[in-house]
């Protein structure tokens, strides 16, 4: 396969793709109605119209929890590869990975005797 060849496929599945999309929204404009309700403006929760304004600024202590996700998430994506070539690199690989694994869990342990952890 040459590498016009394989361009040209890509650029196929881009107009594809884009024709799908355009063509999925010019069916749902002709078969859906537009109405206009002062209702769809008010901000919605559980049921019940909420007491607070749509633009609420969270608590500071959830940001722990979001950096916490976002380190869990990285070792994810770190140990995808990892695994794939962890046969080829034996040993090393594995101490590489332990090393990068102790560096997380020492991270979660520090967070959590910093009360990062605790419900409010």
């Amino acid at each position: 396969m040459t590498p016009l060849f394989q361009y040209a496929i890509l650029a196929g599945l881009i107009a594809g793709t884009v024709g799908l999309v355009l063509t999925l929204r010019l069916i749902a404009r002709s078969l859906g109605r537009v109405k206009a309700e002062k209702a769809k403006d008010v901000p919605f929760a559980g049921g019940a119209n909420s007491p607070d304004p749509a633009w609420v600024r969270y608590h500071f202590h959830y940001y722990g929890f979001a950096l916490l996700f976002l380190a869990f998430d990285m070792e994810m994506a770190f140990m995808y590869p990892w695994a794939v070539v962890y046969q080829e690199l034996g040993l090393t690989a594995l101490l590489d990975m332990g090393v990068f694994l102790l560096i997380l869990f020492l991270g979660l342990l520090y967070a959590w005797s910093q009360g990062a952890l605790k419900r409010q």
